[in-house]
């Protein structure tokens, strides 16, 4: 199985062009406000329109009030919702959009349970569980808490880049994996050379 790659966190146009031309199958725009990743639905709407076909572009959101997803979905034209926050499924479905639900693991994680919590859900995206921060924590969680009959189903995100996503993607086969902060220059500014080396990696075990 080929794991597709996921680059969050675009805040211009240069690294999510950077990004599709090293290979990624989607991108990630965060309209959660206290994060540094954050982008105004404007500067979203304006990137997306300029993206060639066949990416898949991703609003993240944290218990947002659901007139202001409406709003950015319409402004965006994004295609897919993802929730970081409690949502629960009769929420995240209220939009008539597909949508991911991340699920913050730590070591008592019924990750199963959480799998059929969200039926209508395309997929759970799997990060780390750091107190007080819905995403994009730059940890690893322990990967063997998930159950051998999901991986190929799940997202997997949590402190992966170029030195140890080879060994996620080798151990787990996840259906897709998500990186932010592991091919950065700095919070929101990702970095070209990260993101090529975090994209070989990806093709070398995708071929193994």
């Amino acid at each position: 199985m080929i794991s597709r790659v996921k680059i969050c966190g675009i805040t211009r146009l240069q690294d999510a062009q950077e990004a599709i031309a090293a290979g990624a199958s989607a991108l990630g725009f965060v309209f959660y406000g206290p994060s540094p990743r954050y982008i105004d639905p404007e500067s979203a709407a304006n990137i997306i329109a300029a993206l060639p076909p066949f990416i898949t572009t991703t609003a993240l959101f944290v218990d947002e009030d659901p007139k202001r997803v409406s709003s950015i979905v319409a402004q965006t034209q994004i295609d897919l919702l993802q929730f970081h926050g409690a949502e629960d499924e009769n929420y995240c479905r209220q939009f008539n959009t597909p949508f991911i639900k991340a699920l913050r693991v730590q070591e008592s994680t019924d990750i199963a349970a959480a799998v059929a919590s969200y039926p209508s859900a395309r997929a759970l995206l799997l990060d780390t569980y750091v107190k007080g921060v819905p995403g994009g924590t730059g940890a690893v969680f322990n990967w063997q808490l998930i159950p051998e009959q999901l991986r190929p189903q799940i997202i997997l995100a949590g402190g992966l880049d170029a030195t140890n996503v080879a060994a996620a993607i080798g151990a787990l086969r996840p259906f897709a994996v998500d990186v932010s902060g592991g091919v950065e220059a700095q919070k929101g500014i990702k970095c070209t050379d990260k993101i090529r080396a975090f994209m070989a990696e990806v093709g070398r075990v995708n071929l193994a």
